[in-house]
C-alpha cells in the first residue's frame, strides 16, 4: 500500500511531531441494495476523484491538519456520501443544510444530485477551501459559524428569501451531514424540534450514539431523557454502519448513518407545555436511583404522583428508566392535572 504523508507547508523550525498517514481504505458496510452512482466527482483542490488521496491533497493545498478540538475527521469513501444523500433521498431542487463541509465531498454529491445546499463551517481554512471550490455554482453558500450557537431558523428563511429560485417552494428543507462526533448530541438537540423547516435529518453518527438514540431499552442505564426527546421530535431510523477505516483521521470508534424524520407540530404527543414536560423528564432522569414518586416530589406529594403512577398502569415504585415516552406524556398530563 502507497503511504502519504500529509506535509503542513506553514510548519517551520524543528517541529518534531509526526505527520499523519493515509489510513488504510475501506469500503462501507452496506445495506441491502447499492447507492445510486452519480458519476465521477472531482476536487478543485486536486484535479482528481473525491477519494481518500484527494481529501489528503485538498487539505495539504490549505496546510491543514485535521484538528482533534474541532472534531475534525474527513470522509474517505466517496460511497459513503452517495448513502448520506441516498438516505434523504435528494433530488432535484431540494434545499440542504450541511453542517461542517470539510474539503466538500458530500457537497459535490449534494449538488450533483440538483440540491441548493447551504453549508455551516466554522474552521475558516475549510470555508476557503469550498467556497473556492464551488464558485461556479449559484446553488451554494458557505457562512463561517459555530453550527451549535447560529440561528438555524434565521439563516435558513434568509436563503428562502434571497435565492429566486426557492422563493415559490415548499419552505422545507433536509439536513444531510458528516459531523463532528464531540457535538452531535447538541446538533441534535437543536434540529429535531424544527419540523417546521427540515422534513428530515441524515447524520453520520458515532454508532453507539447512533444505537443508543435509535433504539433505546428500557431499564438500562443507557435510557436517557435524550430517547425522549428524540422519539418525541422524530421517528429515527438507524440505516448503515460505517467502520472507522473510512475516515482521516481514524477515530477509535465506528460510525453509522441515520435517519430522523421530523414530526410536525400537530403530531407531537400532546403535553400542554412542551417546556414543562420536558422539565419533569429531566427531574426524574436527574435522580435514577430514585423511584419517581421521590424525585417528582417538588411537582406534588408522593401520594398523588403513586395515584397518577397507579391511572397509567405502571407500579407505585417506579424508577425513570421504566417509562416510554407514551407513560411520561400519561403521567405528566396527570400531575398537571392536579
Amino acid at each position: 500500500m502507497t503511504t502519504l504523508l500529509l506535509q503542513n507547508p506553514l510548519l517551520t523550525g524543528t517541529d518534531t511531531r509526526p505527520k499523519p498517514t493515509l489510513p488504510q481504505h475501506n469500503n462501507i458496510t452496506t445495506a441491502a441494495g447499492s447507492a445510486r452512482k452519480r458519476g465521477t466527482y472531482y476536487i478543485s483542490c486536486a484535479g482528481k476523484q473525491d477519494d481518500y488521496h484527494a481529501t489528503l491533497k485538498a487539505l495539504n493545498s490549505k496546510g491543514r491538519f485535521p484538528r482533534k478540538s474541532l472534531g475534525q475527521h474527513y470522509m474517505l469513501n466517496s460511497e459513503i456520501n452517495d448513502q448520506l444523500a441516498d438516505a434523504a433521498d435528494v433530488k432535484e431542487g431540494d434545499v440542504v443544510l450541511e453542517i461542517g463541509p470539510g474539503t466538500g465531498s458530500l457537497t459535490n454529491v449534494l449538488l450533483d444530485a440538483g440540491a441548493t445546499v447551504l453549508a455551516i463551517e466554522k474552521d475558516p481554512h475549510m470555508v476557503a477551501l469550498v467556497r473556492e471550490r464551488f464558485s461556479s455554482t449559484d446553488r451554494f453558500k458557505v457562512l463561517q459559524e459555530d453550527f451549535v450557537k447560529c440561528h438555524v431558523r434565521s439563516l435558513m428563511s434568509s436563503l428562502f428569501q434571497s435565492t429566486e429560485s426557492l422563493k415559490s417552494s415548499a419552505g422545507y428543507a433536509k439536513v444531510v451531514a458528516n459531523i463532528p462526533f464531540n457535538i452531535s448530541t447538541d446538533i441534535v438537540k437543536q434540529l429535531l424540534p424544527m419540523g417546521d423547516i427540515f422534513t428530515e435529518v441524515v447524520l453520520l453518527l458515532q454508532e453507539e450514539t447512533a444505537v443508543r438514540l435509535v433504539e433505546p431499552v428500557l431499564r438500562t442505564s443507557e435510557y436517557r431523557p435524550i430517547n425522549i426527546f428524540v422519539n418525541f421530535y422524530s421517528e429515527p431510523e438507524y440505516k448503515i454502519k460505517v467502520p472507522r477505516t473510512n475516515f482521516f483521521p481514524q477515530p477509535k470508534v465506528d460510525a453509522a448513518i441515520v435517519t430522523f424524520k421530523l414530526k410536525q407540530a400537530a403530531d407531537y404527543p400532546s403535553v400542554g407545555s412542551t417546556k414543562n414536560f420536558f422539565s419533569m423528564v429531566n427531574s426524574a432522569f436527574n435522580e435514577k436511583r430514585k423511584m419517581l414518586r421521590k424525585s417528582l416530589q417538588h411537582l406534588c406529594t408522593s401520594l398523588e404522583i403513586e395515584e397518577a403512577l397507579g391511572d397509567v398502569g405502571l407500579p407505585a415504585t417506579s424508577r425513570p428508566e421504566e417509562l416510554t415516552l407514551d407513560d411520561f406524556v400519561k403521567l405528566h398530563n396527570l400531575i398537571t392535572e392536579l
